[in-house]
């Protein structure tokens, strides 16, 4: 870790007003939350490719509410780091700040950010199947699988992101145009692979923001990177944050 780097980037954002962020599976990961997908994604014989699917949830809804179920129940015991809080600390110290994130366990909410548009959804909110009304529900583990909904008494699904479906388009709008504001961006514990999140911050550079890039390794972002930081997020943003002076 560069300590330049750090009082650099610490000075980019010191003269900026409009900030926006793009956090990334990495972040959690310095939660402890186990990554769902590759190698270790396996659960029981299935892997998560098999079962984050509409098919998956046509064919057998109970199987695909037995694996998130298993999810959040991970999910919850692990608490935000110190970078979830650092974003959230900044969120009411930039004039202009939002959080754009493609993770779903809702560790930036409770970390205290408010302003948050989650690409991928959220494994802690209820979509039912019929209505497509929203709702949270934070029990672990649930009850009887599938949930039902208790308005009108059909299933309720994961308010997620499937493999094979689109995002919500007014998210992704909101996104792109948070992004094409900012002056800042960045972009941290993200692979940079998965579209069209990948596109966030090449978009933000053609409209004439910054962009820093926080991750362990790098990645097809670090050679548009105005600032690529190494390592862990835990430690660097608190590190960026010594060094402003609000």
């Amino acid at each position: 870790m560069n300590l330049e780097e750090i009082k650099q980037a610490a000075e980019i954002l010191r003269n900026a007003k409009r900030i926006a962020v793009l956090t990334g599976a990495g972040i959690s990961a310095e939660s402890g939350v186990p990554t769902f997908r590759g190698k270790d994604g396996l659960w029981r014989q299935f892997r998560a490719e098999d079962l984050a699917t509409p098919e998956a949830f046509s064919r057998d809804p109970k199987l695909v509410w037995e694996w998130y179920n298993w999810r959040r129940g991970l999910v919850g015991k692990v608490e935000p780091n110190p970078a979830h809080q650092t974003l959230a600390k900044w969120e009411t110290v930039f004039p202009e700040f939002a959080l754009i994130t493609q993770n779903v366990d809702g560790l930036h909410a409770r970390a205290g950010s408010k302003n948050i548009l989650e690409l991928h959804g959220n494994v802690w909110k209820l979509r039912c199947t019929k209505e497509d009304t929203v709702t949270e529900n934070y029990a672990s583990p649930l009850g009887d699988l599938p949930p039902l909904c208790p308005s009108c008494g059909e299933m309720l699904r994961p308010h997620v992101v499937w493999f094979g479906e689109s995002l919500d388009p007014n998210i992704l709008h909101r996104a792109f145009s948070l992004c094409s504001l900012c002056e800042v961006m960045l972009v941290i514990g993200t692979s940079a692979f998965v579209q069209p999140a990948s596109s966030l911050p090449l978009y933000a550079s053609d409209a004439g923001a910054k962009i820093i890039e926080i991750n362990p390794d790098p990645t097809p972002l670090t050679s548009y990177a105005n600032l690529s930081l190494q390592g862990k997020a835990g430690e660097i943003l608190p590190l960026i944050d010594q060094f402003m002076s609000f």
